[in-house]
This record gives C-alpha cells, structure tokens and sequence, in this order.
C-alpha cells in the first residue's frame, strides 16, 4: 500500500509543478495599471497639494513622476526624488503600492498637469494625468485700451482684457459713478461700445478685473470727443458808465481746444490802449475768455462777437454792452478816474444827486 500511495504521488506532481509554473507565469505576465490618481485640485499661492498614485502589478516596473506641459519635466523614479527643489518630497506606501508627490508653498508656475506613469517599455508605458489650478489675482493685460480719441458722432469701442485664476470677470465703471453710454451704472463684459458717441461720453471709463482672489485689478482710460465750439455767455447784456472798464466774457466747449477772437463792427480786436482779452482753459475742453474793455467811450458801446474756432467748426455769441449812469462793480470799484474836469465834476454831481435821493427815500420809508 505504502508504495501504490507513493508511485500515485509521483504520478500527480509533475501536473502540479505544470500548474505553479503556469500560475506564475501568469502573474507575471499581468499588465502593470494605475488604480488611482488624485482628481484636480485648486490651490492658492503659499498652499501646500500632494498627488497619490497607486499601482497594481508594477513591483518589476519604473514609476514615474512628470509635469507634462510644453517641455515635459522628470520629478522623480521609483521612490526617488529627482527634481532639485526643496519644496517638492516623494513618500511610497508599500502596503498600497501608492506614490505621494507633495509640493509646498506652491508658485504661479507650479499649475499645470502632473503624470503619473508606469513604464513597461521604451514605446508601452501607462498613465494617469492630474491636473494643478494655483489660483492668481487677475492682471489686466496690456493689449487692453488705454486711451482714446475719437470725433464725435463716430462710434468707440473699449476692449479690457486680464489674466488670473479663475477667470476674471471684467466689469465697466464711469468716473464719479456717473451713467455709462448702456444707460446703466456698470457694464459687464470685454468690451464696451459706444455706437454713435457723444461730447458728454467724454471722460475717465474703469476697467476693472476680479475673481474673487486679492482686490483685482483696475484701469483707468481716458476718452477724448472732438466736437465742433460751443459758446455760451453769462450776461449777454452789460451796461457801463463812460470812463469805466467793463469785462465782456464767453464761455467756449470745444476739442481740440480752438481758436478765439473777439470782433466789434467785423474788426477784430487786439491787446491795446482800448482792449485787454485773456484765455483761461479750465480744462482740456473748456476755455474762458475775457474781452475787457478800457476806459469806455462812447463809440465802445455796441456788439462785441466772441468767435470760437477748431476744425470741426466754429460757433459764435454776441454780447451788448451800451451805457449806464452809474459805474457798475466790479470791475469800476476802486478804478482810477480818467476823465476830464468837468466830466470829473458832472459824474460827482450825479453821485451826489443820487445818494441825497435815497437819503430821502429812507426818511419817507423810516416815516
């Protein structure tokens, strides 16, 4: 019996080594895979990330990891660091066959996609790709609008453009909050139209950029309308006393800024004994301008024209000055008195004529 028992064994085990070695072979011959891999992650500059990688099958196997954007970047083989940068460290989990690829104090140029790969050979390898997002304040780029001149009726468009993670969003302002060509307080988008633009469109527009991340981002542009003069006159009707000065004044709204002349009679005045003119601009587009007038005599009185001109046209205002009594302040108060004797005297006599008269109209009213 003991030696049946033992002719059968022998007749048995070569099936069993038969069957081991095809098990092995088996084993061996299994395709290295990736199980698992990080999903995407979002992080803020300063942060810390780690991507896991497990793989099954791959004991025999290099794993690799790579930052695989434009030129691909090896950061580490097997459980080996490779990169030199302090920031980056790599950990292997042996009872889950896990890679851990940790960066601290994560920069800008650290988004990207990162590749978990196991090579078989020089053209089979598996992958596993995870994605960094590192979220940046937004900049607003320089291929944005900066300023703009443009003529008045034509039309404008203002485009504003910035980089950032996530993606900013580009809102329009006006300066002082005032309303916006869209009849609306602000504007979200790219690009702002203006289809037929007006002199009031005039002015500093904002482009800012946010996202959530720091306090943005903000431009200012600045918005020229040429547009033909327009005049406007305080008083167009002033009265003087002979032998006193008088200021005539017109105020001009024009781009670019015009050219101004004063005209009495078709004559166009200059500085001299008789005249006096000064431009004040208060701004780009608005100019003072006064005519005074010296020492009025008689044929001084009359229609004087202020005339603006620039390129787009040109505008014109009249003002009448004729001939008062009593000298008018300013600018008569305090004025040197340049008049004859007896043109001295009558003017005393009349001053004194009307200062008696409202001595007795306040007896009569105190009465």
């Amino acid at each position: 019996m003991w030696r049946a028992k033992l002719m059968q064994m022998e007749s048995v085990w070569p099936a069993l080594l038969l069957v081991l070695a095809l098990a092995t072979h088996a084993q061996a011959q299994r395709t290295p895979t990736i199980s698992y891999i990080t999903q995407e992650q979002i992080k803020d500059i300063g942060g810390t990330v780690e991507f896991d990688c497990s793989v099954q099958y791959a004991k025999e196997y290099n794993v690799l990891f790579l930052k695989t954007d434009s030129d691909p970047v090896f950061l580490s083989t097997g459980s080996t660091l490779v990169i030199k940068d302090s920031r980056f460290s790599l950990r292997y989990d042996p009872n889950s066959s896990t890679y851990k690829l940790q960066i601290k104090d994560i920069q800008e140029t650290d988004a990207g996609t990162y590749t978990c790969q196991v090579v078989i050979s020089t053209v089979h390898k598996v992958s596993a790709n995870v994605k960094l997002s590192v979220r940046r304040p937004p900049v607003i780029s320089d291929n944005s609008t900066q300023s703009i001149v443009a003529s008045e009726g034509s039309e404008v468009m203002m485009e504003c453009y910035a980089s950032g993670y996530p993606t900013p969003t580009i809102t329009w302002r006006r300066e002082n909050n005032a309303i916006l060509p869209t009849d609306s307080a602000t504007y979200v988008g790219n690009t702002l139209r203006i289809k037929s633009v007006r002199k009031e469109d005039r002015g500093t527009y904002y482009c800012v950029a946010d996202n959530g991340v720091s306090k943005g981002d903000r431009r200012n542009i600045n918005v020229e309308v040429e547009f033909a003069p327009v005049i406007t006159v305080p008083r167009p009707r002033l009265g003087q006393a002979l032998q006193y000065d008088m200021d005539l004044e017109c105020h001009i709204e024009a781009y670019p800024p015009p050219a101004i002349v004063w005209t009495k009679d078709d004559i166009q005045l200059a500085n001299n004994q008789h005249y006096s003119i000064s431009h004040f601009a208060t701004a780009d587009e608005y100019t003072d301008s006064t005519l005074r007038v010296i020492t009025i005599e008689k044929r001084q009185y009359g229609d004087y024209v202020c005339k603006a001109t620039n390129r787009f046209g040109d505008a014109e205002a009249r003002v009448n000055l004729f001939e008062n009594i009593i000298p008018v302040c300013p600018p008569a108060c305090g004025q040197a008195y340049y008049g004859s004797a007896e043109q001295i005297a009558a003017a005393s006599v009349s001053i004194s004529s009307l200062a008696a008269l409202g001595l007795l109209l306040a007896l009569l009213y105190s009465r």
